[in-house]
């Protein structure tokens, strides 16, 4: 099946219609805000990027070790590794690696993952010029696989946030869309004119970006990551690290998994967003919920007086219901069988109303007040679902429309930007090559190779960049650290397929993009690294627009880099950008900074996988 070009752009064309609302009350040069809990602060963090590229958290005693150099100079310079005190660790030269394509960088590589020594406050010096300091521990990795699962807990909707478990009194806030005034919603939502003449009990769910919608489509892939970070986690005898009293969330102490815990808050939305019985449409889901129109920046949750609207149902929101719910029902039971039987319920209703009604799409003029999040093809969400629901249930009338779906033999499943909300078809492949299966031998082999294959392609993509990024050249696109993470988690799948160590190391080794070495020597994770993003696209963290709001939390992800310069302040600020280096962190600028549910759920995934020893 031919590829075709990818909606990332539905939350942009969206965003694109409030853009000037939001910057009429964004200053364009804020003074410095504080800074999130848990970063390193200096006088670097407003800085030039330094020459010599880290992952500014640090490295793994036993993982890959390498920086990037950006350097005119055709022959191998000499590198130094120093350790806190000034003393030479370790040493020896680049590698020229020449021009980098993305950034238009000339580049040298560092390698010291020889050196295996631990502690704190290394840095990197090449030629004179000296890295962002890190640490080379084990548990490096501890307080991100913390930090990225507690960001779904802020933005929760429906629930106060407590100090004591989002970081401090600056985080707590109310309960954001319970009908309380000025809120209008959401536990008596109406549709919008023409769709429905009755209203719903829509509560709870996360918060999708930066503003008060929620979506079905973006929420079925965060919820499935989240879930699937737990069961592979489980496979590889390292669920304890996500099991219960170890994130902050409330219901720590229940005897579930907290990461489960925090699915569940979402689960349980995307259930009630399911059409009910005896309407029309029954048993499909809602597309999305949110503002009739645009709030403006900042507006906080409960704040929030716009009236609130669902529209319409669309054949892939329902299947991304069915899918997570199939999912649900598998990884829950042996915690809550009865939530796990709801679960499957939701799940067979949701794919034969897709199955009755498989052309209803959600067209992408949708887009007042929220993202249209417009799909025109779907065969990838049948496919995704029916591999979930085999997977559970082991029954033939799944199988056989997974073995006769054109994705499951199609060489696009695994595409080199990668997978996201509207291409869901390897997530449906990573499934059946993981979870046990009555899958014929053969058949079952092809799948797994072809999941080997695809982070084949991406470590050759990374091969042949100065920064060692798992995309093409021509692949930074709205929500590009989002994929950065995605094909990462597809290298580490890889792992777990064939214990090779390279896809360890590979998947790794995205992480160090994410977190400083990169073209702009920028960590885009917030309170991580001494130059981190501060000033993420957000209605609540929003302390560039208004002092007296906090900035984004530890461990929220900023889009990226997007070439296609999608808002003014990108239209203004980046003009000529080499696609790697069409960032800016400014709270403006919605198309390379702002924060989704879809980009820290495979950060958080990623984090999770680093994290275990």
């Amino acid at each position: 099946m031919p590829a075709r070009p990818r909606p990332y752009g539905a939350r942009a064309a969206a965003t694109l219609l409030a853009g000037a609302l939001l910057l009429i009350t964004a200053p364009s040069a804020p003074a410095a805000p504080a800074a999130p809990a848990g970063a390193r602060t200096g006088a670097t963090a407003a800085a030039a990027p330094d020459a010599v590229r880290v992952n500014q958290l640090g490295y793994l005693p036993n993982g890959p070790k390498r920086a990037t150099v950006v350097t005119t100079a055709t022959t191998a310079l000499p590198w130094q590794l120093r350790d806190a005190t000034g003393a030479v660790a370790a040493s020896g030269t680049t590698v020229v690696r020449g021009a980098d394509a993305a950034s238009g960088d000339s580049t040298h590589l560092v390698d010291f993952s020889s050196y295996r020594g631990r502690g704190t406050g290394y840095t990197l010096t090449v030629d004179g010029r000296v890295s962002h300091p890190f640490d080379i521990r084990a548990d490096l990795y501890d307080g991100l696989r913390a930090d990225t699962m507690n960001f779904f807990y802020q933005q929760r909707s429906g629930i106060p946030i407590e100090a004591s478990l989002a970081g401090g009194a600056a985080y707590a806030r109310p309960a954001g869309h319970l009908g309380v005034a000025p809120n209008q919603g959401d536990t008596a939502v109406p549709c919008q004119a023409g769709v429905c003449d009755y209203a719903r009990d829509v509560r709870g769910g996360w918060y999708d970006a930066g503003d008060h919608g929620k979506y079905v489509v973006t929420g079925g892939i965060s919820v499935w990551q989240t879930v699937n970070s737990f069961e592979r986690a489980r496979r590889a005898g390292h669920q304890a690290a996500l099991g219960d009293a170890t994130l902050r969330v409330p219901e720590r102490g229940n005897r579930v998994p907290d990461v489960l815990d925090e699915a569940r808050w979402e689960l349980e939305f995307l259930m009630r967003m399911q059409v009910p019985e005896g309407k029309p449409h029954a048993g499909m889901a809602f597309h999305k919920i949110h503002d009739a129109q645009w709030t403006g920046l900042p507006t906080r949750p409960e704040q929030d007086s716009q009236p609130r609207e669902l529209h319409a149902p669309s054949t892939a929101a329902t299947l991304n219901l069915a899918a997570a719910t199939a999912q649900c029902a598998r990884v829950f039971a042996p915690y809550d069988k009865a939530f796990a039987a709801r679960c499957l319920a939701s799940a067979r209703r949701a794919w034969s109303a897709a199955k009755a009604e498989p052309d209803v799409l959600a067209p992408d003029s949708d887009a007042t007040g929220g993202g249209a999040y417009g799909d025109a093809r779907v065969g990838d969400e049948f496919y995704w679902a029916a591999a979930e629901l085999y997977a559970t249930t082991g029954e033939r009338r799944y199988r056989d429309a997974v073995t006769s779906s054109p994705f499951h033999t199609s060489a696009d499943a695994f595409t080199p930007v990668g997978f996201a909300w509207a291409d869901t078809a390897a997530l449906g492949r990573i499934t059946l090559a993981t979870v046990p299966n009555g899958l014929a031998t053969a058949d079952q082999a092809r799948v797994r190779a072809s999941v080997v294959s695809a982070a084949d392609g991406y470590l050759a993509a990374m091969g042949r960049q100065g920064y060692a990024v798992p995309l093409p050249a021509d692949g930074y696109v709205w929500g590009s650290n989002g994929q950065v993470a995605n094909n990462a988690s597809v290298i580490a799948v890889a792992y777990e397929l064939t214990g090779q160590r390279r896809y360890r190391d590979g998947a790794l080794e995205a992480l160090d993009y994410l977190l400083g070495r990169n073209a702009l020597g920028q960590s885009y994770v917030s309170g991580y690294g001494e130059q981190a993003s501060r000033n993420q696209h957000h209605r609540f963290w929003a302390h560039q627009a208004d002092a007296s709001l906090p900035n984004p939390p530890a461990g929220s992800l900023a889009g990226g880099p997007d070439s296609a310069l999608q808002d003014p302040v990108a239209q203004e600020k980046l003009v000529g950008c080499a696609a790697a280096k069409c960032y800016i962190d400014d709270i403006g600028s919605y198309s390379t900074n702002e924060v989704a549910i879809n980009w820290n759920a495979p950060l958080a995934w990623l984090a999770a996988f680093a994290a275990e020893r």
